[in-house]
C-alpha cells in the first residue's frame, strides 16, 4: 500500500491532476490487476449475502416504493430488479436505486468500521446493474463475471481505504460521501475506463452525495435506506456523464472551496490515505464483516454477549427480573456510546414507538430484547407489541452506555488481539451484587467464536429466503452466484431472484409522480 498525503491547496496553486486524492483513486480503478482467489470467494460471498437480506425486505414498504419508481423507467438491455426476475428490465441507475434500498433496509449487511463508518456491500447494486446493462450489448462481450468480480473488489477496495483515513461523521457529514465514490471506481474498472474518464466520474460522484448525518439522528427515517441507493444511483449517472466528455469540479477534494476545506476539516486539515501500489491487489474486502443479527453493526457483539447472558444467567431474563435489576451499563467505544447508545442524547432511543430504524440505532433496544429473548430476529425483535412489552419498556430504561478510553482504542487498533467493536456490561442488583461479562467482537467476525464461511453464507440466505422465494428460485441463484467469476455476460441477468408474482402483488405500491 502507498500512503498518500491529502492536504486543502488554494487554487493559486494549481494542484496538478495526477497529485490529486481522486486522480490516485481513478489509477488504483484503472490498473489491470488479477483478482486473488480469496478475494473472488468472499465476493462471491457478499453477493450471495446482499441477496439474501433484499429478499428478506421485499415486501416492507421502502422497497415496494423504490421497485413501484424502478419499474417505472423500463429500459432496454438495461437491468434487472430483484424480486421481479431477469425478465422485466429497467434504466440501470433505477435498478441501482431499487436494488440498494433493498440490501439496505434491514440494516442487515456488511461492514467496516474505522476512522468512518460503511457498509462496502453497498457497492454491488450499481456495479452489478450497469455490469447487466452493459453485458448485454454485443460490442461489451468483456463484461463477464470475472469483469464483475474485478469491479467489485475496486468498490469495496476503495471505499474501505477512504473508511481508513477519513472521518466523515465528525462534522456530521453521512457516510455515503465515501461510497458514490468507491461505486463510480468500481463501475470505471468494470467497464475498463481510462483514468481520466474514472476521474471525472469519482468527482462528480463525490461532489453530489455530501449529505448530513440527520438522516441517522433522533427520528430515523426511511431515507436511511435509501441513502446508500442514491449514492449509487448517482454513481451510475456520474460514469455515464463523464464517458460523455463531462468533467467535476477540480480538485474536489483539496480545492480551497472543496471538501475537505468546508465540509471536513478545514484548511489546516491533513490526511493519509493509503491505497494500493500499481500491480498491487485489491484486498480490502477481506477487512470487512457481514452480520449475523439485522442491527447496527456496533450492536452486534452486544447481542451475542446478551444471548451468551440469557443462557447462562436465566434469572436475568425473566420478565420479573426487572424488578432486581438496578442498572446495566455497557461500558464501550466512543463511536458506539455517541451513535447508538445513550450518548447520543436521543429520546427517540427510548421510546416504544420509535421508528424500526431508531430502534436498529438504540443499543439499549437491543441489549434489553435480546437479554429476555435469548435471540434476534429481524422483523419480531421490532415489532410493536415487543418493543411495548411493559417489563422489557422497564429494563430497557435502566440501560446506559458509557465511553470507555480502552474500548474506543481498541475500537481502532489494528492489532487483532486488540481489535474490539463491544464492550464491558455490568449488571448492578438489588441486593448489591454485580454481574460483569465483556465481548471484543461479534461470534461471527473474523475473529469471533463462530465466524462467517461460505456455509453460513448460504444458511443465512436460505433462512431468510425460506418462506418468500420457491426452492427452485434459491437453489437457482445460489448455483449461479457461486459461478460468478466464471459467468458469461449473458448469464449475468441471472444473478437476481423472482419472487412468486401473488407474493409481490400483495404489496400496494404508493402512487407518486412516475
Amino acid at each position: 500500500m502507498i500512503t498518500h498525503d491529502v492536504r486543502v491547496h488554494p487554487s493559486s496553486e494549481n494542484l496538478p491532476r495526477r497529485d490529486q486524492l481522486a486522480w490516485k483513486i481513478a489509477e488504483v480503478a484503472a490498473d489491470p490487476v488479477e483478482v486473488p482467489d480469496e478475494v473472488t470467494d468472499m465476493v462471491i460471498n457478499r453477493v450471495i449475502d446482499n441477496a439474501a437480506v433484499a429478499t428478506a425486505s421485499l415486501l416492507r414498504a421502502p422497497i415496494v416504493a423504490a421497485r413501484a419508481q424502478a419499474l417505472a423507467h423500463p429500459y432496454g438491455p438495461g437491468a434487472a430488479v430483484f424480486g421481479v426476475g431477469a425478465g422485466e428490465r429497467v434504466s440501470p441507475e433505477w435498478a441501482a436505486w431499487a436494488n440498494g434500498v433493498a440490501v439496505r433496509e434491514l440494516d442487515y449487511h456488511d461492514t467496516f468500521l474505522a476512522a468512518e463508518y460503511s457498509h462496502p456491500g453497498d457497492n454491488i447494486p450499481p456495479i452489478l446493474a450497469v455490469a447487466q446493462h452493459v453485458a448485454a450489448r454485443p460490442h461489451m462481450d468483456n463484461v463477464d463475471g470475472r469483469a464483475l468480480v474485478r469491479g467489485i473488489a475496486t468498490g469495496y477496495e476503495i471505499q474501505v481505504d477512504l473508511v481508513r483515513a477519513i472521518s466523515l461523521h465528525e462534522h456530521k457529514i453521512d457516510h455515503v460521501a465515501h461510497l458514490g465514490p468507491s461505486a463510480a471506481a468500481g463501475i470505471g474498472t468494470l467497464l475498463g475506463l481510462p483514468p481520466e474518464t474514472i476521474f471525472q466520474a469519482v468527482g462528480q460522484a463525490l461532489h453530489t452525495t455530501t449529505a448530513t448525518r440527520q438522516s441517522r439522528k433522533g427520528e430515523i427515517s426511511t431515507w436511511k435506506a435509501y441513502a446508500p441507493a442514491f449514492a449509487g444511483k448517482v454513481a451510475v449517472e456520474a460514469v455515464d456523464r463523464a464517458m460523455r466528455g463531462q468533467t467535476s469540479p477540480t480538485p474536489v477534494y483539496e480545492g480551497e472551496d472543496g471538501v475537505i476545506a468546508w465540509l471536513l476539516d478545514g484548511p489546516d486539515a491533513h490526511y493519509r490515505v493509503p491505497l494500493p501500489g500499481p500491480g498491487e491487489a485489491k484486498r480490502g474486502i477481506l477487512d470487512t464483516y457481514t452480520k449475523e443479527h439485522s442491527a447496527e453493526y456496533q450492536s452486534q457483539a452486544l447481542i451475542d454477549l446478551a444471548r451468551r447472558l440469557h443462557r447462562e444467567r436465566p434469572e436475568l431474563a425473566a420478565p420479573e427480573a426487572v424488578n432486581d435489576i438496578v442498572s446495566v451499563v455497557i461500558h464501550t467505544s466512543h463511536h458506539t456510546h455517541y451513535v447508538i447508545g445513550s450518548g447520543a442524547n436521543d429520546p427517540q432511543k427510548y421510546d416504544p414507538a420509535a421508528s424500526r430504524e431508531t430502534l436498529d440505532h438504540s443499543v439499549p433496544y437491543i441489549f434489553a430484547v435480546a437479554l429476555q429473548d435469548g435471540r434476534w430476529h429481524h422483523e419480531d425483535s421490532y415489532a410493536p407489541e415487543r418493543a411495548g412489552r411493559p417489563d422489557t419498556v422497564a429494563l430497557w430504561r435502566k440501560i446506559t452506555t458509557a465511553e470507555d478510553p480502552d474500548w474506543t482504542r481498541r475500537y481502532h487498533s489494528t492489532d487483532p488481539d486488540e481489535l474490539a467493536f463491544g464492550g464491558r456490561v455490568e449488571v448492578t442488583l438489588r441486593d448489591g451484587s454485580r454481574i460483569v461479562e465483556e465481548i471484543a467482537v461479534a461470534d461471527a467476525h473474523p475473529l469471533g467464536a463462530r465466524p462467517f464461511g461460505r456455509e453460513q453464507y448460504v444458511a443465512k440466505f436460505r433462512t431468510l429466503a425460506a418462506g418468500v422465494l420457491d426452492e427452485a428460485e434459491i437453489t437457482r441463484f445460489l448455483d449461479v452466484a457461486q459461478r460468478l467469476s466464471e459467468l458469461r455476460p449473458d448469464e449475468l441477468a441471472e444473478l437476481t431472484v423472482a419472487a412468486p408474482p401473488a407474493l409481490l402483488s400483495a404489496a400496494v405500491a404508493p402512487e407518486g409522480i412516475f
